[in-house]
């Protein structure tokens, strides 16, 4: 499976954005999926998650009620919808995805096999 983010951009604290990962591969509903981030200086974190098939979704507690992971495995795509953007959501976002990855480790990155290069979100004061 490859992925490829996309919908980054510069929007205003307050505002919204909505990002998107595309997949190629037959296999992309049996994978678990994510978005981390990535911050300068600081180390790549979870943002949320969803499990295969569109069921369980996890979020970060810095995200919860702002943010919401989904998925359309017709279109082989991911998004994630970001409301109420503050400026500490500024970071490189990146998509990922892995199969057969328990409950308990969908926010360690080491659990996905596949990366996206990412797509920078820059939210100004």
């Amino acid at each position: 499976v490859q992925l490829q983010a996309s919908g980054g951009g510069l929007v205003q604290a307050g505002g919204s954005l909505r990002l998107s990962c595309t997949a190629s591969g037959r296999t992309f509903s049996e994978h678990s999926l994510a978005w981390f981030r990535q911050a300068p200086g600081k180390e790549r974190e979870f943002v949320a998650a969803i499990r295969s098939r569109g069921g369980t979704t996890i979020y970060a507690d810095s995200v919860k009620g702002r943010f919401t992971i989904s998925r359309e495995n017709a279109r082989n795509t991911l998004y994630l919808q970001m409301n109420s953007l503050k400026t500490e959501d500024t970071a490189v976002y990146y998509c990922a995805g892995g199969q057969r990855i328990i409950l308990s480790s969908l926010r360690v990155p080491s659990s996905y096999d596949f990366w996206g290069k990412g797509t920078l979100v820059t939210v100004s004061s």
